[in-house]
């Protein structure tokens, strides 16, 4: 008999029908002698037809008070599925992130998990309950309600399964695994059987949507196998796991892009120490992420300083940016929007040489300029005009035989 966590996002369960199919899943898994743990994701749609509410009661909601809304989404599907559970039969009972013991830090729609305790879980798994928990929150120490951000729910699955020691966690979503593109863009992508937590964690930052980036590093932290699989058909799915010799023999096990990117460039910096530390400190207070950073030679003291943010936080980032250009005396600071990040993947990066050259060689065959570069030893990032990153990804999702799969 095998624990298994079992994770389903919100186009899983964004109708009574889906949830009949969840309920039909895991009663099955029941059936098959195995225990099993539920975490549930809001409706397709309801997290973000909250948001809506919000900012219409006020242009700027109070983080507390919209973690509070937000949570509401997930109570609705683990409450419909127990039900659906128990008119079949079967013990099922719903419990909150609070219930299950799941403890956060306080930043408020952005929350971090500190620890999870999971003993009222452990009580109803050896009640033969099967337990239905809501994804994408926790609280904090002082109770109040936190949520864990975009992609919560993936997240919540991992730490139980870690908390619990079980057997494996198995993310259903919309699509049967993780692919060596994204198949709406490229459709010659093929599906990888099994990919390295590294890879999968740089393939989650840098803008595939299958799994949470901090799910896939709690996952790495503790060791914990993640199966990415379909809820709407039978079949292999992809196995997130330790790096092995056969990872390695490829030098590229996929491409990505992501849109959700702008730059901010400040013009007129003076180059002089501290100051870098006072433009990204006040930057990383507010909880922005900072991914690419570039500062031009300095001419006559002064220099040019460009960094790339989540489009969602432009906002946030222009007005704190604008006050620390001006309490530096920079001459101004501006802003570019249709941009985009088109990036290679592999751990084999580290054993196979030109890889680097060759994406370059590439994205100027296609007539595409490159405004950044950031590199690590599994990763080259580039920052391309957005109109032109679809053809960046077929390009070299070509280029470097990922048609033929991995």
């Amino acid at each position: 008999m095998a624990l298994i966590v079992q994770k389903y996002g919100g186009t899983s369960v964004g109708t009574i029908e889906r949830i009949h199919r969840v309920a039909d899943r895991v009663a099955q898994t029941h059936r098959d002698g195995h225990q099993v743990v539920v975490v549930l994701s809001a409706m397709s749609g309801e997290t973000d037809r909250l948001i809506r509410l919000a900012h219409e009661a006020t242009p700027n909601p109070d983080d507390r008070e919209l973690d509070m809304l937000l949570s509401t989404g997930e109570r609705v599907t683990i409450a419909l599925l127990a039900m659906e559970l128990r008119g079949r039969g079967l013990n099922a009972r719903s419990f909150t992130g609070r219930q299950v013991g799941i403890i956060t830090d306080n930043a408020h729609t952005k929350a971090r998990i500190a620890r999870v305790t999971a003993d009222r879980i452990r009580e109803a798994l050896s009640k033969g309950v099967i337990p239905v928990v809501a994804g994408f929150q926790g609280i904090n120490e002082h109770s109040d309600v936190t949520t864990l951000g975009r992609g919560g729910s993936d997240l919540s699955a991992v730490a139980l399964a870690a908390a619990l020691k079980a057997d494996r966690c198995i993310i259903f979503t919309d699509v049967d695994g993780v692919y060596t593109a994204d198949p709406n863009i490229v459709p010659a992508a093929k599906r990888i059987g099994k990919i390295a937590y590294e890879e999968m964690l740089e393939m989650a930052s840098l803008g595939a949507k299958v799994l949470q980036t901090r799910s896939v590093e709690f996952a790495a932290k503790f060791n914990v196998p993640v199966e990415v699989n379909s809820s709407f058909k039978e079949g292999k799915g992809t196995l997130v796991t330790k790096e092995d010799a056969d990872m390695e023999a490829v030098a590229v096990a996929g491409v990505t892009g992501d849109r959700n990117q702008a730059k901010i460039t400040i013009i007129g910096v003076p180059d002089k120490p501290g100051i870098a530390a006072q433009i990204f400190g006040k930057v990383a207070q507010a909880n922005i992420n900072v991914d690419m950073i570039i500062q031009n030679m300095s001419q006559a003291a002064l220099t040019d300083l460009s960094f790339t943010v989540p489009r969602a936080d432009l906002k946030k980032a222009v007005t704190l940016v604008q006050e620390v250009a001006k309490d530096i005396d920079a001459k101004s600071v501006s802003v570019t929007e249709a941009i985009a990040k088109v990036s290679l993947i592999g751990v084999g990066m580290r054993s196979h040489s030109g890889v680097a050259a060759k994406m370059f060689e590439v994205l100027s065959r296609e007539g595409i300029n490159i405004m950044m570069i950031s590199t690590s030893e599994i990763k080259i990032s580039c920052v391309i005009d957005e109109k032109y990153l679809e053809l960046a990804m077929r390009s070299l999702h070509s280029a470097f035989g990922l048609d033929q799969g991995r």
